[in-house]
């Protein structure tokens, strides 16, 4: 049994090593360089719907057409930036609206690792990946996704850490001199078995942190911070969670510098009512 193990996570290695995985943003490759007799030009045998006679390379870069009422109106730039869709919890459900307010995110892959479940006819292998995602200035997202390929898993995974950026605040340890650089508080994060606390720290202190909490420290553009890290903090999904939620809780803490009163401002649905009502397109039901 030890030995179908390790010759299974060898051939796993293998395979993660010689796999590319295609950016987001990445160009489309050309038509017919993988598969058939195609040349630049689009033609070729191709199989299947979209690859053939008379069809070109560009399937890929598409424009965007939002569906949703959040998409239209960024995308016709009646929403100036991210923090309104914050201030008045707005749910995004399309990714192309990270992409518009934020264009500097990085992307980095946490872990990829088999998941198995056992069938009659056998074990069916998945691939688990964890995908973090930030602009190294105040937004964090965290992904997870399971797929048969290991590129799959990576571009859901990607997509799930954009719909899942967050806002995070930064603060100061001592006087409010320069920008804020560290954890403006005590925060703890748990999943699992696994708990992480972020402490803050002096200016120059740096991160002082595990490896997978460390990215995520510094993709969310925090320089100092210390973190004190227990349970079962090899299993790194729950260690990436466990460090996500408690960096996102630095918003949850009502500090006095927020007690100040403010106006409130109507909803992007409620200001845009009438953009809104005028480019409506009926859905057409099937019969």
């Amino acid at each position: 049994a030890s030995a179908c193990a390790k010759a299974f996570y060898l051939d796993f290695v293998s395979r993660v090593r010689n796999i590319t995985t295609p950016m987001a943003d990445s160009a489309p490759a050309p038509a017919g360089d993988s598969r058939g007799r195609g040349d630049s030009r689009g033609r070729g045998r191709g199989r299947g719907r979209g690859r053939g006679r008379g069809r070109g390379g560009d399937g890929d870069s598409k424009e965007w057409v939002p569906v949703t009422k959040l998409g239209r109106l960024v995308k016709e730039n009646k929403i100036k930036n991210i923090e309104q869709l914050y201030l008045h919890s707005l749910p995004i459900k399309e990714c192309e609206i990270i992409d518009h307010f934020l264009p500097t995110l990085s992307d980095e892959v946490l872990k990829i690792m088999p998941v198995q479940k056992q069938t009659t006819a056998g074990q069916r292998t998945r691939f688990k990946a964890f995908v973090a995602i930030g602009d190294n200035n105040g937004h964090l997202g965290l992904g997870v996704k399971c797929s048969k390929e290991v590129a799959t898993a990576i571009r859901g995974a990607m997509i799930q850490a954009k719909l899942a950026v967050i806002p995070i605040r930064r603060g100061y340890w001592g006087n409010k001199l320069g920008a804020p650089h560290t954890v403006p508080m005590k925060v703890t994060g748990r999943c699992g078995s696994v708990r992480v606390r972020l402490i803050p720290a002096p200016r120059g202190t740096g991160i002082v942190s595990a490896p997978a909490p460390k990215k995520l420290l510094q993709m969310a553009g925090i320089e100092d911070c210390y973190t004190s890290c227990g349970g079962q903090t090899a299993t790194l999904g729950n260690f990436a969670k466990a460090a996500f939620q408690a960096i996102a809780r630095t918003y949850t803490f009502l500090t006095p510098d927020l007690w100040e009163q403010k106006s409130f401002e109507k909803s992007p649905y409620q200001e845009h009512t009438d953009f809104l009502v005028k480019n409506h397109k009926k859905a057409v039901a099937h019969k």
